[in-house]
């Protein structure tokens, strides 16, 4: 892209604020009241509340059995799989019998397959979630209240029972805590928890994780502790007892881990060539299971086992009201925490496959998710991050993947559970602490955010701090930015001038054929990303979404029709021409998977990566604002006002393939800081003024269909 070499000149007078009102005949905009429309009564806003609050009714009916049962029914149980030797694991690290763990990853799987409007993550047990509620349980319950005789040993069935109690009561108010503030419409709330503060308390809470499990790994007894300095004085207490451990048990957790890391290995060279991930937890499950009965590691060795695994369901039991008060607290921070988990990753993976999910209505899902387990005994869950990536990778496209593992769920609470009882617990130790990998790589976001943006930085260490040192639950909500709410307009000339308003309060304003010039009035950050997505495909036309899920369903098709080129020359006999023909396709199809593995980090830029070239036929049909011009049309976009940058705006910005105007310096060298220019977005995007872009938009017309270039302008105008 070059710009033609030559000068604009501009004659106009000097003009203060009301000679430009006068010019341009402002007229104050016309306000719009949304609550308005909160009473209006009609067949098809009835059958659109039915279809947000019951999203199953919407997708199901056009579930597409050819293209997609297969794939889900792969993904399903794949998840199974894993569902299997984590529910047991995690009910370990929420201070329950494994059992319960078992029905925490069916009853709520099934609610949100009903109630979810995200296609991908996988909900259940999650190692976050089950230390939270561990921390509840062995605080309210401690071993030291159910010591038994002159020995001091513990009534392990009175305790379990009252920590069964407490996790059920605790999961029915955080399911009331999250519908509550699903159905007052509260999911916006998430938003303002900027990525770094989530990263770095998800940190914090696998250091938690990995320190609680070391009591299993090395067969030690601990004292139940809770509030601050709480994990100090565990690790003094594990390094003091160090000698008390059982030699047995630290073998098993040894060369369980080493398994299970062998098997990932292997997973991860042989990826491109298995159907499906080797299931290494359950393998070395069972095996354990097979050789602890076989040799007799718990009377022979004193290694501890899983024991007795009730076969069948439980019957639902009222929460017990009087454990509300003492639980209240605890249950709205997990209900915050458990839906920022679980709206993060659905938000990725949505923007992703190009569709949308909605915060409300996951809040209300996940919500009854909650509610509903907790009457039949299930502790608080959310979404897992390493479930929900295998249920992507091996085909999964719909929640009818999660409605699948349930039921293989089932089929294990009723049959195949009570097989586990010879199970050690120490395997169990093991199986979470290398499925910490994934949260504990997150250190290295010091490095890039030190690069990228300190600030972020500085959020991500207090987070993490606060969380070890604190035993803080959450502490985003003093950390996050203030909310704003921008105002989003189009601009159009004021005529004989280089000045663009509002066309909706200036009247003599007019827009330039072919051209669409969009504004915001609020900083651009994570918390108003989605807000801006939206003003922008309903004032330009401009629908992201919908130009991923296009683009990905391109991807698709090529790569099969790579494919088959690959097999068919394979099968020539000319070895010479065969093979030079046949490296060519193979280099191919690598730079597409390479590409594809790209589109699965979370630097969602990379999604879309065509930059101009994308057109609005690529979007299912031209823009409004195509229509509008009759012609191609670029679509301009402006602030106000950008006091700063981070990663969400840099997420949509980079979505949209764009040509941008941003004179402001220090939003530039964040931007080169960040990594943000590529070959799709360089420098040679920005323009010093609206009125330059507006210029070159015109001097570079579009041949074919019409391509939205959006153009911002950070500085107050």
């Amino acid at each position: 892209m070059e710009l033609r070499k030559r000068d604009y000149h501009v004659e106009r007078p000097l003009m203060n604020q009301e000679q430009l009102e006068e010019l341009g005949c402002w007229t104050s905009a016309a306000r719009t009241y949304q609550w308005r429309t909160w009473f209006q009564c009609s067949r098809a806003r009835a059958q659109a509340l039915l279809f947000q609050h019951l999203p199953v009714l919407a997708w199901l009916p056009r579930y597409s059995l050819r293209d997609w049962l297969l794939g889900d029914l792969l993904a399903g149980l794949s998840v199974a799989i894993m569902q299997l030797p984590q529910g047991l694991a995690y009910a370990l690290l929420a201070g329950l019998p494994p059992v319960f763990g078992l029905y925490s990853s069916f009853y709520p799987v099934f609610i949100y397959f009903l109630f979810g409007t995200s296609r991908h993550i996988s909900v259940g047990t999650f190692a976050v979630m089950s230390v939270m509620v561990g921390s509840v349980t062995e605080s309210l319950a401690p071993d030291e209240n159910f010591l038994q005789g002159a020995n001091s040993t513990v009534d392990e069935a009175a305790r379990d029972g009252v920590r069964v109690q407490l996790a059920s009561t605790l999961s029915v108010l955080v399911g009331l805590f999250q519908v509550g503030l699903g159905l007052v419409r509260f999911g916006f709330v998430v938003t303002y928890l900027s990525e770094p503060l989530v990263r770095g308390y998800t940190t914090a809470a696998s250091v938690q994780v990995f320190i609680s499990q070391l009591k299993y790994v090395f067969g030690l007894q601990l004292s139940s502790r809770s509030g601050p300095l709480s994990l100090i004085y565990t690790v003094l207490e594990v390094c003091w007892k160090l000698p008390q451990s059982v030699v047995g048990t630290v073998v098993t957790a040894l060369v369980a881990g080493v398994a299970l890391v062998l098997v990932k290995l292997l997973n991860d060279k042989l990826r491109r060539y298995l159907p499906m991930p080797i299931p290494g937890e359950l393998l070395t499950l069972i095996g354990a299971t097979g050789i602890s009965y076989g040799v007799g590691l718990k009377p022979r060795f004193g290694v501890d086992v899983v024991g007795n695994i009730p076969a069948g369901l439980v019957p639902p039991a009222a929460p017990s009201p009087q454990l509300f008060t003492s639980l209240l607290g605890y249950a709205f921070t997990i209900a915050v925490v458990g839906f920022a988990i679980a709206i993060s990753l659905g938000k990725i993976f949505a923007l992703r496959h190009g569709y949308r999910v909605d915060s409300n209505q996951e809040l209300v899902a996940l919500g009854l998710s909650n509610l509903i387990g907790g009457v039949f005994q299930c502790f608080p869950v959310s979404c897992s991050m390493s479930r929900s990536l295998v249920q992507e990778s091996a085909g999964g496209n719909t929640q009818v993947a999660g409605a699948v593992s349930s039921l293989f769920i089932l089929i294990i609470i009723v049959k195949l559970g009570e097989l586990f009882r010879d199970l050690p617990k120490a395997v169990l130790a093991a199986a979470i602490i290398v499925n910490l990998k994934g949260m504990l790589m997150q250190f290295t976001d010091i490095r890039s955010l030190w690069k990228s943006n300190r600030m972020d930085l500085l959020i991500w260490l207090v987070t993490f701090v606060a969380t070890i040192l604190l035993n803080l639950d959450i502490v985003s909500p003093f950390l996050s930015p203030h909310p704003s709410w921008p105002r989003y307009s189009v601009l159009g000339q004021v005529p004989d001038t280089d000045i663009y308003q509002d066309v909706a309060e200036y009247s003599e304003a007019r827009e330039v054929p072919g051209v669409k010039v969009f504004r915001s009035s609020a900083t651009m950050y994570f918390a108003n990303a989605e807000l801006y997505s939206d003003a922008l495909k309903q004032r330009c036309g401009v629908d992201v979404d919908h130009l991923i899920s296009q683009k990905k369903k391109r991807l698709r098709k090529q790569e099969q029709k790579l494919k088959r080129l690959r097999k068919s020359l394979q099968k020539q006999t000319a070895a010479s021409e065969g093979a030079s023909v046949s490296i060519h396709v193979n280099t191919s199809v690598r730079d597409m998977e390479s590409n594809n593995m790209e589109d699965s980090k979370a630097k969602v830029r990379l999604e879309v990566g065509e930059g101009p070239a994308m057109s609005c036929r690529d979007m299912g049909g031209p823009c409004t604002s195509c229509e509008a011009s009759r012609g191609p049309t670029h679509c301009g976009l402006r602030w106000s006002a950008a006091a700063g940058w981070d990663d969400g705006s840099e997420a949509l910005w980079g979505e949209s393939g764009a040509t941008y105007s941003l004179p402001a310096a220090p939003v530039v060298a964040q931007l080169e800081a960040g990594n943000f220019f590529d070959a799709s977005i360089s420098k040679q995007h920005l323009f010093a003024s609206v009125h330059d872009a507006v210029l070159f938009a015109l001097q570079h017309p579009r041949s074919g269909p019409a391509s939205p270039v959006l153009v911002s302008w950070p500085l107050a105008h």
